[in-house]
């Protein structure tokens, strides 16, 4: 069985500017569902389970696609952990939405909430996301979680998940003047880093390819201290 993880640099979903990407996220739902309606959940923790977000979502995967949504809400209490890991149990696809990424491992961990998409992934659920949902798949994440919070103009590296190697930049056409120094100087061997409007997919643990609605996508290695910047 494949284990597949979709990551979106960044992009909005409300405006369509992903749609191309969306697609063909809903195709591979569609796959795994076979003969019944494929069901995808949206999952907006970092956003701290931002309504209009989820309508988005649901503007486009139903909408469009055909495909029904639904959505776990965790931050408020409106979801027990029981209703939320059925809600995960029946999806083919499940979207994390972007947003403050270090609040959302928080509230993931203190719920279990990880464990359980996390064992979706183990059974081939398709796990796509964007920004937050994007880098928190990885070892490493480059993050705007303090800037977001007003507790810093920097950017910061935070462990991820670690269910795929390497460090994450997401919005990468915003964030490169300070994302390549700080790559330079680090530790750091390799990176992915994804523009807006443009994804990667990893299947198996494996970078297979990138699917772009207009944005682009590089792989970042070093040789001699040196970055090497390779598009994907």
């Amino acid at each position: 069985m494949e284990k597949r993880i979709i990551a979106i640099g960044g992009g909005e979903i409300k405006n369509k500017t992903t749609l191309k990407i969306d697609e063909y996220v809903a195709n591979l739902a569609k796959a795994h569902a076979g003969d019944t309606r494929a069901n995808a959940l949206f999952i907006g923790t970092a956003s701290h389970d931002s309504m209009p977000y989820f309508n988005s979502f649901r503007k486009t995967y139903t909408s469009v696609f055909d495909i029904k949504a639904e959505v776990a809400l965790m931050v408020y209490g409106e979801m027990n952990t029981e209703h939320i890991k059925a809600k995960i149990d029946k999806a083919d696809a499940i979207y994390i939405g972007g947003g403050d990424t270090v609040y959302m491992l928080e509230k993931w961990q203190e719920t279990g909430i990880d464990k359980m998409i996390i064992d979706a992934y183990n059974r081939g659920v398709i796990i796509c996301g964007l920004s937050a949902g994007a880098i928190c798949w990885f070892t490493d994440m480059y993050t705007d979680y303090e800037i977001m919070r007003g507790q810093s103009s920097e950017y910061a590296l935070r462990k991820g998940l670690g269910i795929l190697e390497g460090l994450m930049c997401p919005h990468f056409n915003e964030r490169e003047e300070d994302f390549m120094p700080k790559f330079t100087e680090s530790e750091f061997n390799l990176a992915y880093a994804v523009e807006n409007d443009c994804a990667i997919e990893f299947v198996n643990g494996k970078l297979t390819k990138s699917i772009s609605a207009g944005g682009k996508a590089y792989k970042i290695t070093k040789e001699n201290g040196v970055p090497i910047k390779a598009e994907i």
